[in-house]
């Protein structure tokens, strides 16, 4: 039975938390909408249903939702593909049902088997993300939109080379705002007396900061002021008639269109994968280890998605950047998504044109200490000392997230991490070990507890291996399973190969069902050690008796 939970218990840090995950949404709900060819709102729209609808329903306690980078590409592609944007919307109702049932058949599952280094690799890696996509936004260079996260555009050009073009277009207004919110956002983590003022977050300082500096310089004609295209950009409605062009509803005629069904399907797996990852990820930074119920979460996410649907909205997954935002904020429950999504709606019908005179710098550094507490060279310094087989999964995660995107990186590191997995049970199906004597040597193999057939070649070689006139003993006593093709070998070996090249073998351990007769005790004077010295001072005894005849 769940505990239940009190939302309010913790409402001065949550509020506080939930006012910074909106300052960083913002921008993102913007910058991905447009990024997806859809109307400006319907990422809005997305971010408040991802705050309340899915905030409400859901059972992790620092996760955020809303529309998500990864899946722009895919919307992009969709809307030009069914024509219409109502006709896409479609396509997210139906996502949202197939979420649904995924939840009801406990599919979230599939999140325990996520390894921890691939998961770190992939946190660390969309932190290296944020760091390279927000530094041009902080020297007031817009030229890419918010909320992106490809490596490689469309044109051919990367990451490295906005920072290259960076050099050329650096606003010097914005490097000012983005030094002086550095200055407050650190200050308020380290010095004593701001870190008592958790009712007011550093992230909201910076941006009110952030703004009156700005209009300090638009009002005083300085060269330091930052025009509009550096400022977030919210669309402002005039009239009823604007609000009510924000609605856009499914069109359910499209139902039986197939190119529907494919996207939505789409649509459903991107998402449902991407918010496991998300929630396995957040479930590790928060800092009281609590777990979330990821069924519950994938039909919550189902439910958010039929909604946003229903009124306009992007689809949405649960999202590394704002539930890091969230954690870092001091976030203790899911109270600060709901109160996130609440502020994104009152401030986009009340205040829009105060939310306009945000610089974007601003909200770039906030971001960017939000990477730098993802990719902490710390957690590079933990996986390296773990060993090759901790550290590379890891690694190699982390590059191909910044390379590819999350679900290809994830992918490779679980793929490298199955690798390791089946070369270390090749390893450990037996233990090696080779005593020296001056009359030869004793070499004692060690099977495990399961010898599967994955093991046979390992087995093969290392029997190959025994050099002629040996003492060999293999031990079974720990077994409990021994593939059928692993006990053929050992059969061949001791019926054939070690007659023809003089080895002396000694079974033990081996159950009746193996088929395999073990070596009697050495009580019973039976084992070949035995017979080995036996023979060798009955030949000792005749040379001396041959000796004594040729004396006398």
């Amino acid at each position: 039975m769940s505990k239940k939970i009190n939302l309010f218990a913790n409402l001065k840090s949550d509020f506080a938390s939930g006012l910074v995950v909106f300052l960083v949404a913002l921008p993102l709900c913007l910058g991905i909408a447009m990024a997806s060819g859809a109307p400006l709102f319907s990422g809005i729209i997305a971010g408040v249903i991802g705050g309340i609808v899915i905030g409400s329903l859901s059972q992790s306690h620092i996760s955020v939702s809303g529309p998500a980078a990864g899946l722009t590409a895919i919307i992009l592609t969709a809307i030009t593909d069914l024509g219409a944007f109502d006709v896409f919307l479609m396509a997210v109702f139906i996502a949202g049902l197939i979420q649904l049932a995924l939840g009801f058949l406990k599919a979230g599952s599939i999140s325990n088997y996520f390894p921890t280094n691939v998961i770190e690799g992939m946190l660390a890696g969309i932190g290296i993300i944020i760091i390279l996509k927000q530094i041009p936004h902080a020297f007031g260079y817009d030229a890419d939109f918010e909320g992106d996260q490809a490596f490689i555009q469309n044109d051919g050009s990367n990451s490295f080379s906005f920072l290259f073009d960076m050099i050329n277009h650096i606003q010097l207004g914005a490097v000012v705002i983005s030094l002086v919110s550095l200055v407050i956002l650190i200050s308020w983590d380290k010095v004593p007396f701001l870190k008592r003022l958790k009712l007011v977050p550093g992230a909201l300082v910076a941006v009110v900061l952030g703004i009156i500096l700005n209009e300090i310089f638009i009002s005083s004609g300085s060269s330091l002021a930052i025009g509009k295209e550096h400022l977030v950009s919210l669309p402002v409605p005039k009239s009823f008639e604007d609000f009510k062009s924000i609605i856009i509803t499914p069109n359910f005629a499209a139902v039986t269109n197939p190119q529907v069904w494919v996207v939505g399907i789409t649509i459903a797996i991107v998402a449902s994968i991407e918010t496991l990852l998300c929630i396995e990820a957040t479930d590790r930074m928060d800092v009281q280890k609590r777990y979330s119920d990821t069924n519950v979460e994938l039909k919550a996410q189902g439910i958010g998605n039929l909604v946003s649907a229903l009124i306009g909205g992007l689809p949405m997954t649960s999202v590394v950047v704002r539930s890091s935002a969230n954690n870092n904020a001091g976030a203790k429950s899911k109270m600060s998504a709901i109160i996130h999504g609440v502020l994104l709606l009152i401030s986009v019908l009340s205040i829009p044109a105060i939310l306009n005179k945000i610089p974007l710098a601003t909200l770039a550094t906030v971001l960017i200490l939000v990477g730098y507490k993802l990719a902490k060279p710390a957690a590079f310094i933990h996986f390296w000392e773990k060993g090759k087989y901790q550290f590379i999964p890891f690694i190699a995660t982390l590059v191909f997230v910044v390379a590819t995107d999350l679900l290809k990186g994830v992918a490779l590191g679980i793929i490298i991490s199955i690798i390791f997995v089946l070369r270390g049970n090749l390893k450990r199906a037996y233990s090696f070990k080779k005593e020296e004597y001056e009359d030869g040597d004793i070499i004692h193999i060690d099977l495990a507890q399961e010898v599967s057939f994955l093991n046979k070649a390992a087995i093969k070689q290392t029997l190959n291996d025994i050099p002629e006139n040996s003492k060999v003993v293999i031990n079974a006593h720990d077994t409990e399973y021994i593939a059928h093709d692993v006990l053929d070998l050992i059969r061949e070996f001791k019926e054939t190969r070690a007659i023809d090249e003089n080895i002396k073998v000694k079974l033990k351990g081996f159950k009746k069902a193996y088929d395999l007769e073990n070596t009697p005790d050495a009580n019973n004077h039976v084992t070949i050690e035995h017979y080995y010295d036996v023979a060798k001072r009955v030949l000792v005894k005749k040379e001396e008796v041959k000796e004594d005849f040729k004396t006398n």
